[in-house]
């Protein structure tokens, strides 16, 4: 094949040395505008991972590079006057001159041909190739030239960083954070090689144009950096190698993504690779990485298929196939992990202690979990797990057993629960005219004695016009109020957890069959008229409800009002006022469904009126030394509906109106919503209120295991994880996941004690090799 790469950087090099390499017949160019051996930058970063990929594809190439590098285990944070240190972590710096060159000299002495000082305007300029790699960056003339074939979608993020060096010998991947009168700014340090460090100084927008960055050059940007970090800088000056461009120097980071990644012209086939193709922000290094493993993947493909010309659409095929999945994940960990340094200063910084703020930071893109900073540094975790458990009230003996955050105590007005589990309201669709039976006793009381601190029930409707179907649960008459004391005096005289109730009204998602009879369609018979913010029906379908009128609020206020009382009288521990998920409340605070023109629609506090309204009336009757929370949907998934920040301006609103918890769920306020899910997709919903709002909350969605709680305690996302699908397969969910990670300390039913050790016992023989 005649295979031309555009662009002389990571990508298309070593694509072309790989495939001249493996394939000595084909002719391959790489054509680059700048100089031989010349390049801009200073270093780059990437795993250990990577390194191994590499010594399996080209082991010459791998240890040219390995003899070059500087490798190191540690980062190092620097923050509020103290230096934090954890190893274990794995990463290779080199410089990017010297790792081009390092690619280029290979390239050469595979017979790769290389054409340097070159500008390519376009793929029309090499007509007799059979295969064209885009690889010529992020502002690829190529993906420009196809942008309705490619579409690609760049989003410029908002905060401002400079890439600058310096002669100081780094001996840890450093990240150094200092406050100024106007916010925060923060240094990604690391050294890459004998006698250079990269130096990267990033911070928001408004802290930028506050100092009056924007308006400096770039040597007084340089004086200001110095003069911000001299105590890490320690005398040693800063150095810019980017004199070529304009002003200061800032620069914003793109996310690129592209929906197609390879075209045939004509007469060649063009395909996108590197940064032409996607990036990813350097908060986890992992643009060099991409480029190197979307060149390894488009060889191996050519490995499986065949090197030749007619292989090429069924290559580009598969080569995309594989690497799209896998750049989604490296995006979304990138994405977290930049979203974390362009809120930290709001967000983290002033709140968080050094201990918590290390662990958030080592954390940020969820790749690192609980359990995997225990494999890379036992001493430094075990060290945080007691400085955790001692803040939530517990004091281990200096030799005794600490237990991990999910297993830590948590008050909450007089409310004190042994651990950090909830089990999440699941609707069960099993009671008759509201009526608890032995099914929600034997359902509660077994996931009770498994060992979740909190046990909730589905939620449960004020009124029998409330339900969303016949099989929901109830609170408004004697009745139901006999039956329900039946279950909590269980849990109570049975179990350590807790019971809490959430009540709520379907509004104008209600009267609908039971969910195996078909979720969200209207009855047949025996329904009930419905009532919602506005008069806009669920589905097509569905029954159209009616747009409440202040008659309508006072009796559903009213009747609210009876069921916590009775709840009250009950002794539930705890009460969550359901204001998610499209039901009544969560109608009226959503744009989507709360059309309304009177003091009850419109801005955020014509929205949250009502359900204000009745918040303030269940407070005032619930007991003062027990917890109220409210559950949010802190996304509604739809053009025009609630956003995370406008989750925020609620969790406001119900936390001066005296709310001690909001529960973080999001989304099925329309049915035309659009998630977007994945592990713990819902958590930074409860990261952003907890820590911008300062409200304890409730984590929900993907929570499935030990390892996910205990990272998400422990960085202080929430204060406690609801666990809903694990529990209905596992009602001992939280016994099993104690013993899976080693947690001797937590306690079992004293009638299955004697099953505790075989348990702990098999899991040892099934992890032996």
């Amino acid at each position: 094949m005649r295979i031309v790469c555009i662009g002389g950087g990571p990508a298309g090099l070593y694509f072309a040395l790989l495939m001249k390499r493996q394939h000595p017949e084909h002719h391959i160019t790489v054509v680059e505008r700048n100089r031989a051996f010349d390049t801009f930058g200073w270093g780059v970063v990437f795993s250990d991972a990577t390194m191994q990929s590499m010594r399996q594809w080209d082991p010459q190439t791998a240890e040219t590079i390995e003899v070059a590098f500087n490798h190191w285990d540690d980062i190092e944070l620097v923050f509020k006057g103290r230096k934090i240190r954890t190893s274990g972590h794995g990463f290779v710096g080199i410089g990017r001159k010297k790792m081009l060159n390092i690619l280029q000299d290979r390239c050469l002495e595979l017979g790769v041909e290389l054409l340097f000082e070159k500008d390519v305007n376009g793929d029309e300029e090499f007509p007799d190739a059979d295969l064209i790699i885009a690889s010529d960056g992020v502002n690829s003339r190529i993906r420009t030239k196809y942008t309705d074939i490619f579409r690609p979608d760049m989003v410029v993020r908002p905060n401002r960083f400079v890439w600058l060096g310096t002669d100081k010998r780094f001996d840890a991947f450093t990240f150094d954070f200092q406050k100024t009168e106007h916010g925060w700014f923060q240094a990604h340090i690391y050294r890459f090689d004998e006698n250079t460090s990269t130096f990267i100084v990033e911070t928001t927008d408004e802290v930028f144009k506050a100092h009056g960055l924007d308006k400096m050059d770039q040597d007084a940007s340089i004086a200001f950096c110095e003069k911000l970090f001299a105590e890490t800088l320690d005398g040693h000056k800063l150095m810019t190698n980017a004199r070529h461009l304009r002003g200061s120097a800032w620069l914003n980071f793109g996310r690129l993504i592209c929906e197609k990644w390879s075209h045939f012209n004509g007469k060649s086939h063009v395909v996108l690779m590197g940064d032409s193709a996607h990036t990813a922000h350097f908060a986890i290094g992992s643009g060099t990485k991409l480029a190197i493993d979307d060149a390894i993947e488009l060889t191996r493909q050519f490995d499986i298929a065949g090197h030749d010309k007619a292989n090429i659409p069924a290559v580009l095929a598969a080569y995309e196939d594989v690497r799209r999945v896998d750049v989604a994940r490296i995006q979304n960990a990138a994405r977290n992990a930049m979203e974390w340094f362009e809120v930290v200063g709001t967000r983290y910084a002033d709140t968080l202690e050094p201990e918590q703020f290390m662990y958030s930071m080592l954390t940020r893109s969820q790749r690192i979990s609980h359990e995997n900073l225990r494999l890379r540094d036992k001493d430094w975790l075990e060290g945080f797990e007691r400085w955790f458990a001692e803040r939530a009230g517990v004091n281990p003996s200096s030799n005794g057993s600490v237990p991990p955050p999910m297993f830590t105590p948590f008050k909450i007005r007089g409310l004190t629960l042994h651990n950090r589990i909830m089990v999440s309201p699941m609707a069960m669709y099993s009671a008759t005219d509201g009526l608890p039976n032995d099914f929600h006793l034997v359902h509660l009381g077994a996931r009770a004695m498994g060992g979740a601190a909190l046990i909730f029930p589905e939620m449960t409707c004020v009124s029998a016009d409330a339900r969303i179907t016949p099989g929901c649960l109830g609170l408004w008459n004697d009745e139901q109020e006999t039956a329900w004391k039946r279950v909590v005096d269980f849990v109570h005289q049975q179990t350590p957890a807790k019971i809490g109730i959430q009540l709520g009204h379907a509004g104008r998602k209600g009267s609908t069959k039971v969910a195996w009879e078909g979720i969200d369609q209207p009855v047949a018979e025996g329904g009930w008229p419905l009532i919602s913010a506005s008069a806009l029906p669920y589905l097509q379908n569905s029954d159209t409800p009616r747009a409440m009128t202040r008659d309508d609020m006072d009796r559903v206020k009213a009747d609210f009002v009876q069921a916590t009382q009775r709840a009250c009288n009950l002794g539930f521990d705890m009460l969550e006022l359901h204001a998610a998920h499209g039901y009544l409340l969560s109608s009226f605070l959503s744009p989507l469904t709360n059309h309304r023109e009177d003091e009850y629609g419109g801005d955020h506090a014509g929205r949250a009126r009502f359900p204000l309204e009745i918040f303030h009336a269940i407070r005032q009757v619930w007991p003062e030394d027990k917890p109220i929370s409210v559950r949010l949907s802190t996304n509604d998934w739809f053009e025009g509906g609630n956003t995370p920040e406008d989750a925020a301006i609620f969790a406001q609103m119900f936390k001066k109106a005296g709310a001690d918890m909001i529960d973080c769920s999001s989304g099925q306020v329309v049915k035309e919503e659009q998630p977007v899910y994945g592990r713990l997709f819902q958590t930074p919903f409860s990261d952003k209120i907890r820590n911008e709002i300062q409200i304890p909350t409730i984590a929900v969605g993907a929570i499935s295991e030990a390892d996910h709680a205990n990272s998400i305690i422990a960085a202080g996302r929430a204060d406690l994880c609801a666990v809903a699908r694990p529990h209905l397969a596992d009602p001992s969910f939280v016994m099993h996941e104690a013993a899976k990670i080693g947690y001797a300390d937590q306690p079992w039913p004293k009638q299955y004690y004697s099953a505790k050790a075989q348990y702990v016992n098999n899991l040892a023989r099934a992890a032996k090799p």
